[in-house]
């Protein structure tokens, strides 16, 4: 990759839609990471000068046909396929996430096939769109994933999740286990202590395997449906949940600085830097 400061950049790509583009720079620029608002109209060559993307959360095209599915037919995302194929580093974050799958990057097994979807949620007593904090479990081998470098293995993050469409499905029945094989579910639903589980209180939406992201073969693109950005400061995290950053979040109570530390989701942000020099 390129030296030159601009390649240091990450672009935060919207679309009609998105909602989350904001404060997805936001929390790149508190990790350190300078971040642009690049909007899908403008020319997909601007793109070829970042060093990386993320795909933020919303609703592009209202979630019309399937979330995602139209926002992947968008010429600009033709420059984040050749960002990936030339191993930048990739984050889609919910919507973001669906569009990843949608356009056949993710999981990527067969190039440029679409061999995922992310359906309706599914949980008793109810449908639809669903929000709150759950925690999900680092499971990759260390390095495998360029976005999840800096968690430890087998680390449990708690991270609020916010869509109507985040279960992962497949209709091939092979696909997982070659997931599995090749490494690529990088986080899965687990409970405060790391037990991964099916059910409704862990896993939120029914996703297969208890998947909430995975990434490409090559380990540079990470499709993820829970939200980073909304804890990337410790003010974020809930008081009350079972876990040391709500502990830590409880004791910076009164004390403004400390709720600016960082919160669980910023590693995967601090993954975009750069060595200087």
């Amino acid at each position: 990759m390129s030296r030159d400061g601009l390649d240091r950049r990450v672009a935060v790509l919207g679309f009609p839609g998105s909602n989350c583009e904001v404060e997805t720079q936001r929390a790149l620029l508190a990790a350190g990471v300078k971040a642009d608002i690049v909007r899908w109209n403008e020319s997909p060559d601007r793109l070829s000068h970042y060093g990386g993307f993320v795909l933020p959360g919303g609703f592009s095209y209202q979630d019309r046909v399937r979330a995602g599915a139209l926002a992947a037919k968008e010429t600009i995302v033709e420059a984040v396929t050749a960002g990936a194929e030339e191993g930048k580093p990739i984050l889609g974050i919910c919507n973001g996430c669906q569009i990843l799958v949608e356009a056949g990057l993710v999981p990527g097994i067969r190039e440029g096939d679409v061999e995922m979807a992310l359906a309706p949620n599914h949980r008793p007593g109810g449908a639809g769109y669903y929000c709150r904090w759950v925690f999900l479990k680092h499971v990759a081998s260390p390095g495998r994933c360029l976005l999840t470098r800096l968690l430890g293995q087998s680390e449990v993050l708690p991270i609020p999740i916010a869509h109507a469409e985040g279960r992962f499905v497949t209709s091939s029945n092979d696909l997982v286990a070659t997931l599995r094989e090749n490494d690529q579910v990088v986080l899965r639903y687990c409970d405060a202590h790391g037990r991964v589980s099916s059910s409704p209180d862990v896993n939120p939406n029914g996703s297969v395997d208890d998947i909430a992201g995975l990434c490409n073969p090559r380990g540079n693109v990470l499709a993820l449906m829970p939200h980073p950005e909304r804890a990337a400061w410790l003010r974020q995290v809930p008081e009350g949940m079972e876990t040391l950053w709500a502990t830590d979040r409880s004791g910076a109570a009164g004390r403004g600085q400390d709720l600016e530390n960082e919160g669980p989701g910023r590693r995967l942000f601090e993954a975009f830097g750069w060595e200087q020099g």
